[in-house]
């Protein structure tokens, strides 16, 4: 499981049954409270046989519960002196801008080299076996390949509570993403339910019973063959730009996952090429906005394109 796919998925055994959801999955991921746990069943991101449930459903035999997390339950993990662009800190909390390629969160296959790695070390949150306890740090979470802002806290309480900036949608979140083809219109709205596919774990995709998803998009610029698009999301699912721009027909450049080969049709040789050299796909956390738990003040943040993405368009 990588910080990508931080979902979890239980196959009820009898023992389990006429168990709460809620007791169940406390019993079951050790870093997450019962009260987080039920907030998150409370917002949908948790099923029931691919369907919402209560905190208070009583589990049967064979069911099958899928949770989507925040955070990898990873207990400890060794602090790296990893260098990070920290575009703002304080006592409560941090903003940084994480690059492409970096993990964000330790689990299995990936424990070093992430962004919970260097930030272990950063704030010198360890234990005395100089492991660092998974008990605050990343708010949300960017795939490996977006690079851009994110919010890291430093206490439970203020994890708490942006957390719940989050949920309830007061947290402005604006992304930069070059798609494949010329949109019709200058904005729009992608209003469907995601989930994970039944064949492929690794995927998600547009689904009837997944969790509401919301993106609005803008057009920014536009080239031949393609468009560059402000993307803000109200909510954040797994891959939910890429899955989006992907229903619509219009995925994201140099997005291997979701593009449906559409990378290699580029007639452009030039282009074509420069878009395999990016060894990522075209999507970056430009713009972020919160409300500072301790102060009140909204804070606006702001990281311009990498010169990878700023020299591909340059090129087109």
């Amino acid at each position: 499981m990588n910080e990508e796919n931080s979902n979890l998925n239980f196959q009820i055994e009898t023992e389990d049954a006429g168990k709460r959801l809620d007791a169940f999955l406390s019993q079951r991921i050790e870093n997450w409270s019962r009260s987080r746990l039920q907030k998150l069943i409370d917002d949908g991101d948790v099923s029931v046989n691919e369907n919402r449930a209560k905190a208070s459903y009583k589990l049967r035999a064979h069911d099958s519960v899928e949770i989507e997390l925040a955070e990898l339950p990873v207990k400890t993990f060794e602090p790296e002196n990893i260098a990070l662009e920290i575009i703002y800190e304080d006592d409560a909390l941090a903003v940084i801008n994480k690059p492409a390629g970096m993990v964000v969160h330790p689990g299995a296959g990936v424990l070093n080299g992430t962004l919970a790695n260097a930030i272990a070390h950063h704030f010198k949150l360890q234990t005395a076996d100089s492991k660092y306890e998974n008990r605050v740090g990343i708010v949300h979470r960017l795939d490996k390949d977006t690079s851009g802002l994110i919010v890291v806290a430093k206490t439970e309480e203020i994890h708490e509570q942006l957390s719940e900036q989050f949920r309830e949608r007061e947290v402005f979140k604006s992304y930069v993403a070059l798609v494949h083809g010329e949109m019709e219109g200058k904005d729009g709205t992608i209003d469907q339910p995601i989930a994970r596919e039944k064949h492929n774990r690794t995927k998600m995709a547009i689904r009837k019973h997944g969790r509401s998803a919301l993106s609005l998009w803008k057009v920014r610029k536009r080239f031949e063959k393609f468009t560059l698009l402000n993307v803000e999301i109200k909510t954040g699912r797994t891959h939910q730009i890429r899955v989006h721009l992907m229903s619509i027909n219009h995925p994201v450049v140099g997005d291997e996952t979701y593009n449906g080969g559409r990378d290699k049709t580029v007639k452009d040789l030039t282009a074509r090429q420069a878009i395999a050299d990016l060894n990522r796909f075209f999507l970056h956390a430009e713009r972020l906005s919160f409300t500072h738990p301790q102060t009140s003040e909204r804070l606006e943040f702001y990281v311009p394109l990498p010169e990878g993405l700023k020299n591909l368009l340059e090129l087109l």
